[in-house]
């Protein structure tokens, strides 16, 4: 069933790099001018290494292109799902195959999560965007301060477990339904899915496989649409994908030889940083309709 699973999302991003390439290759003569291939390479590099720690990568990807000027904030939500498509997929094939999850478990949260994308951006999408990250930043917290008491010894918590059956597994696979749903409306799902998986007993580690995995199978299909639509920057596109593959390299290495205990604490740091982000957002928000404050 795993090799399955690795097989259609290879398929997958098969297509969407033949997509890529093609538009490329049919455009090198016209590329945007206003960006350098020196700075949005190391872009890739530095979002991606972090991206592949947890941290999420479009934030820091947005904002760094914003600064240095790489592109126009027109196109920046397809430039980030086309530049950030490869190194994703990259960190779902590491982990799925390095790190040990049950099958079951894996395949079920995959495609929960897949589904809760399409399913789900309907209706996810009209919620009241402030009400959504100020609970999500609250959640997420709370979730922050309960693993740093376990791993302190204030209160027991967490596991070892690759794998879920019984109530657990369906409470995870809804749980990640609608983590895919709420991607749709912009929240991040690699933070709150680290927070699924730690209360049901799950080990830290197994996140990496379905939290990436999660977001690899969603991806191809956007960025291809992107493409196709000419919405995105084609040069600062392909310097972060060629950045990036080389960050995830790099940062898959170094989460594959951390310690649990110290793993776990960079879990526990994430998503303390992400319940911050979201919180930030949420007080910058001029009302519940979603719209953002100037």
């Amino acid at each position: 069933m795993l090799t399955a699973v690795l097989g259609v999302l290879g398929g997958l991003t098969a297509w969407f790099a033949a997509v890529f390439g093609m538009d490329f290759a049919k455009n090198q003569n016209n590329l945007e001018e206003h960006n350098s291939w020196g700075k949005v390479i190391a872009i890739g590099a530095f979002t991606n290494f972090f991206d592949t720690l947890g941290i999420g990568s479009f934030a820091p990807t947005t904002a760094l292109l914003k600064a240095f000027k790489q592109t126009k904030d027109r196109v920046i939500p397809g430039t980030l799902n086309v530049s950030c498509t490869i190194p994703v997929v990259m960190e779902a094939f590491i982990f799925i195959k390095v790190i040990e999850v049950d099958t079951v478990t894996l395949v079920s949260m995959l495609a929960a999560a897949t589904v809760g994308a399409w399913i789900g951006a309907g209706i996810v999408s009209k919620f009241p965007e402030k009400k959504i990250q100020t609970i999500m930043g609250v959640a997420l917290l709370i979730t922050a301060g309960l693993m740093a008491a376990g791993r302190l010894g204030i209160m027991p918590g967490g596991g070892e477990a690759i794998g879920l059956t019984g109530t657990k597994l369906v409470i995870a696979i809804v749980g990640n339904f609608i983590l895919g749903a709420l991607m749709t409306a912009g929240i991040g799902l690699y933070a709150p899915c680290m927070a699924l998986i730690y209360f049901l007993g799950m080990s830290p580690a197994v996140a990496f496989p379905i939290m990436m995995g999660s977001c690899a199978f969603l991806m191809p299909a956007a960025s291809v649409k992107f493409v196709q639509q000419g919405a995105y920057d084609r040069r600062a596109a392909m310097g972060i994908t060629i950045g990036g593959i080389g960050g995830v390299i790099v940062a898959a290495y170094l989460v594959k030889s951390l310690p649990l205990n110290i793993l776990t604490w960079l879990v526990i740091g994430v998503i303390l940083y992400t319940s911050i982000t979201m919180l930030r957002s949420a007080a910058k928000n001029t009302d519940d309709s979603g719209k953002i404050a100037a």
